[in-house]
């Protein structure tokens, strides 16, 4: 998300930061350039106007001029203004009712029931709640039916309902036995529409006075571009909205929506939805979400990623082991290629990185994903003895594992050869002093953007994948 936002502003604010001075001039062109993107990233005129008027405002006064470097001292104010734009700080969900009531609204297609899904999995994992779905719409088919099964899918009791009866009768009857089984949240999922009409406006009115619900969402398709908050207002108007859950944010390069909801809506953005698993949905944090279009990352979302993602067990055994200097082995390779699945791949984890906009979109792509893949099959297909001493693995074995994880020979010397790397990493990590060469020797290994670094053609940047780990053209490193 934002790609092309960040890439275009990364490179405008780029030609300010440096400047000793700021002047009417160059405070002009800089604006016009910051415009100009924000328009291209669909983001709505309206929300345009008031930034630029904003930034101007405070660039060319006081908070500036005193400053002993003006020109970073204006992208700080430009981040400001992003963060204002989206409100500030994060506002998560108040939940007061017993149970409390969080009811869905939105068009049809813009991903209602696998958002409901999705919240229920936040809602029972981060916030410990007895959660309870139940599907208030009776006109689409097979609506019902795909929440039992995401509703399972996330571990959470499902409320049975039946096409011939009422959103109304539904929703009551799974309050009812909400509060009978002692549910702290119920998440009612309501019927969409291909467009706002009054009858899907009046059915939901009626359904929101009878549920009285703590949280009102619009699940909105973020690349729908500024129609998403046009859409929003037209929903607000008949429903009081608390808040918004962006979907799809994942595919959407531009990030019109994001910058545009709440300035037209006046609604806080408090979840987005980034790909198609039932865990991919973060708490929206507009300072967060601003550090990453200027490239400058977002190291908090990476930590608490890595909190809720990373064995904690086999990251102490890993530790312990590289300590007392036993081998990092192809089991440890593997369980670390887990690790960074759970994380999201290669690409989320990128993107998070300062600096690493444009690898990030590299590295997100297919190919980079599949890569991961390969490698996890080729490891699954040695025999517990080989992937405790990779030495073992001569031509026979080779030509057995290539050929039950479908993969060929240079993969596998490609693998082995990566592995080997890390592994003399881990061993340097061991010693005293070890992580400081370890970091070094990672810099050698992935720096420069020549041939076999992040941005050359066997690294992460080129078509050779991953820095060792890619297909052909990988797998290069500097000599030691």
């Amino acid at each position: 998300m934002f790609q092309s936002l960040s890439d275009r502003l990364s490179q405008t604010l780029k030609s300010i930061t440096g400047q000793a001075k700021l002047t009417e001039d160059n405070i002009k062109d800089t604006l016009r350039e910051v415009r100009r993107a924000l328009l291209e990233a669909d983001v709505a005129l309206p929300v345009v106007k008031a930034f630029i008027d904003r930034v101007r405002e405070r660039a060319v006064g006081q908070e500036v001029s005193k400053s002993l470097s003006p020109g970073q001292q204006f992208v700080k104010i430009v981040q400001q203004e992003l963060e204002a734009i989206m409100g500030e700080a994060n506002e998560g969900l108040v939940l007061k009712g017993s149970p409390a009531v969080i009811l869905m609204a939105g068009l049809q297609g813009a991903g209602k029931t696998t958002t409901v899904a999705k919240l229920a999995r936040y809602l029972r994992e981060r916030e410990k709640k007895k959660v309870l779905v139940v599907s208030a719409d009776v006109y689409r088919p097979a609506a019902i039916d795909q929440l039992e099964t995401l509703a399972r899918e996330v571990e959470v009791d499902f409320f049975p309902s039946d096409s011939s009866q009422q959103p109304v009768a539904i929703a009551e009857a799974a309050m009812k036995h909400a509060r009978i089984q002692f549910h702290d949240v119920v998440l009612v999922d309501t019927a969409g529409r291909l467009h706002v009409d009054a009858d899907m406006m009046d059915e939901i009115a009626a359904l929101h006075r009878s549920v009285n619900p703590d949280e009102t969402l619009f699940v909105v398709d973020a690349m729908t571009g500024q129609d998403a908050a046009n859409t929003a207002k037209a929903f607000h108007e008949a429903l009081p909205l608390t808040g918004v859950v962006l979907t799809k944010a994942d595919g959407d390069a531009r990030g019109g929506a994001a910058l545009s909801v709440r300035h037209i809506t006046g609604k806080p953005i408090k979840f987005m939805g980034m790909g198609e698993k039932v865990d991919a949905l973060e708490p929206f944090h507009p300072d967060r979400i601003a550090s990453r279009i200027l490239g400058m990352g977002d190291m908090l979302s990476l930590i608490e990623e890595a909190e809720r993602s990373v064995d904690k067990t086999k990251a102490e055994q890993l530790a312990k082991k590289v300590q007392k200097g036993s081998g990092f082995d192809l089991e440890d390779f593997r369980d670390q290629l887990q690790q960074l699945k759970n994380m999201g791949g290669m690409g989320s984890l990128m993107s998070k990185l300062p600096g690493m906009g444009q690898l990030a979109e590299v590295a997100q792509s297919q190919a980079s994903e599949k890569e991961l893949g390969k490698l996890e099959a080729m490891i699954n297909s040695m025999t517990p003895k080989e992937r405790r001493n990779p030495d073992l693995i001569n031509g026979s074995r080779k030509r057995r594992i290539c050929m039950g994880s479908g993969t060929q020979v240079p993969d596998l010397n490609r693998l082995l050869k990566q592995h080997k790397q890390m592994a003399k990493m881990m061993k340097k990590a061991g010693k005293k002093g070890g992580m400081q060469k370890m970091m070094r020797g990672m810099s050698g290994m992935m720096g420069g953007g020549g041939p076999g670094g992040m941005g050359g053609p066997g690294g992460m940047g080129g078509p050779g994948g991953m820095g060792g780990m890619g297909g052909p053209g990988g797998g290069r490193f500097p000599r030691r």
